[in-house]
C-alpha cells in the first residue's frame, strides 16, 4: 500500500502555519481514518496510542482488542502509512485506579458499571490533552462518533449523524471546559462512508474488525474477571446467598452478587418457578438477589450523582434521558437537589444502579450523572 502523498493537501509552508494536532490512535480503522482526514486536509498530525492495559497473556493480546499489543502496533503501522510520528502513552496505573479498579468495586457493590464513560472522564481527554500541550499541540482528536459545535463564545457536544454507531452518550462526563480543545472529524460520517475513506486512503487496518467486548474483559466474562482481580488485591468477594421472589420466598441461590445486574433473565440458573424471571433488585449486604416479571425492574423516577454539566446548569428542566448506549432516549422532568438530581420519567424502564443517565435535548448532550440505588 502506498503512503498519502506529500502533495495532498497545501503547500508545505501552509501546512506549517496550521495547528500541530494530536490523534489519538487506539489501532482501529475509526480513530486511523480521523487521523488519515487530518492529514489530508494538510494538517501537522501527531499519532499517539495510550497504553491502558497490560493484556499480555491474555485474549486481550489477539487483534481487534483495544489496549492489546497487536493494537499498539496496528497504530504504528497506520503511522508509518500517514508520514507522521507516533508516540505510547503509559497510562496503565491511572486506567487501572479510575477505570478496572472502579469497575470492580461496582460489581462488588452490585451495581453496573460503564468502564468506556469512565475511561472518557478520567483517561482520554485530561491526561491525553495534558501530553498533547506538553508537545506544543493545540488540538486532542479521536474517532468518536459524535459532533462538537461552535455555539457563540462556547462549545456543545452533539449526537453523531451515525445513529447506530453515535458515542455521544459515553462522552457527557469529558470536562466542559475542553470540549474547545477536542475535534471528532468522524461524527459527520456513517460508519460505511469511514470504511471507504479508511479503503481509499489505503491504511492498513481499513478492514480490521471492530471490538464490542469491553477492552479489559475480551472474553465477555465480567464476573470472572471481577473475582480474579479482588482477589489479587486482597478484596475478599461476595459469599453464596438466596435468590428470592417477590414474596420473599426462595426461587435459587447463587455464588455472588457480582455476577447479577438489575434487569438480567440468563444466568440465573434452575429456578423454582416457571415463569420468565428478570432481576429486579440486588442487595449486596444480605447477599439476596431478587427476581421477579420484567415490569418489577423498572421504575420511573431516578436519582442521578454527580452530575456533570456540558451546559450551563439549571435548578428544573424538561429534556430527554438515555440510560443505555442503545436505549431509547425517554421524556423526563429533571429536579436538581443538593449533591443529587432527580428525574422523572414518563415512562417506565430498566436503569440499573451505577450505569449513566444522560440529558439530552435533541441531539444536545446538556449533562448526565450516574444512576444511584
Amino acid at each position: 500500500m502506498s503512503r498519502i502523498p506529500s502533495s495532498d493537501g497545501p503547500a508545505p509552508a501552509d501546512r506549517a502555519a496550521r495547528p500541530l494536532v494530536v490523534a489519538a490512535l487506539s489501532g482501529g480503522v475509526d480513530s486511523a481514518t480521523a487521523a488519515a482526514v487530518l492529514v489530508e486536509q494538510g494538517h501537522q498530525v501527531v499519532g499517539m496510542t495510550m497504553r491502558l492495559y497490560d493484556a499480555r497473556g491474555t485474549a486481550a493480546s489477539a487483534g481487534g482488542r483495544c489496549c492489546g499489543p497487536r493494537d499498539v502496533e496496528d497504530a504504528r503501522a497506520v503511522c508509518a502509512h500517514l508520514g507522521i510520528p507516533h508516540y505510547v502513552v503509559d497510562l496503565a496505573a491511572e486506567f487501572g485506579a479510575a477505570v478496572v479498579d472502579d469497575f470492580v468495586e461496582a460489581y462488588l457493590a452490585g451495581e453496573t458499571p460503564n468502564p468506556c464513560v469512565k475511561c472518557n472522564q478520567h483517561i482520554k481527554f485530561t491526561p491525553l490533552l495534558a501530553r498533547a500541550r506538553a508537545i506544543g499541540a493545540d488540538l486532542l482528536v479521536t474517532g468518536h462518533y459524535a459532533q462538537i459545535v461552535a455555539r457563540g463564545a462556547g462549545h456543545e457536544l452533539r449526537r453523531g449523524r451515525d445513529a447506530g454507531k453515535d458515542q455521544s452518550y459515553f462522552l457527557f462526563s469529558m470536562p466542559a471546559a475542553e470540549l474547545a480543545a477536542v475535534r471528532f472529524p468522524l461524527g459527520g460520517m456513517t460508519k460505511d462512508e469511514v470504511r471507504g475513506h479508511a479503503q481509499r486512503l489505503g491504511l492498513p487496518n481499513a478492514d480490521k474488525p471492530e471490538s464490542q467486548e469491553i477492552c479489559f474483559v475480551p472474553d465477555g466474562d465480567y464476573a470472572g474477571f471481577v473475582s480474579a482481580h479482588a482477589l489479587r488485591r486482597g478484596r475478599s468477594l461476595p459469599g453464596p446467598g438466596a435468590i428470592v421472589d417477590d414474596s420473599g420466598a426462595v426461587v435459587g441461590h447463587h455464588d455472588g452478587v457480582h455476577r447479577f445486574t438489575l434487569g438480567q433473565h440468563r444466568g440465573l440458573g434452575n429456578l423454582a418457578t416457571r415463569d420468565r424471571r428478570y432481576v429486579t433488585a440486588i442487595d449486596p449486604a444480605r447477599a439476596e438477589v431478587r427476581v421477579g416479571p420484567r415490569a418489577a425492574a423498572a421504575r420511573t423516577e431516578l436519582a442521578l450523582r454527580d452530575l456533570r454539566w456540558l451546559s450551563p446548569p439549571r435548578a428544573r428542566l424538561s429534556a430527554a434521558v438515555q440510560v443505555r448506549h442503545r436505549g431509547a432516549p425517554i421524556a423526563a422532568e429533571i429536579c436538581i437537589e443538593p449533591g443529587r438530581a432527580v428525574v422523572q420519567l414518563a415512562e417506565p424502564t430498566v436503569a440499573a444502579p451505577g450505569q449513566a443517565a444522560v440529558i439530552y435535548d435533541g441531539d444536545r448532550v446538556l449533562a448526565g450523572g450516574w444512576i444511584a440505588r
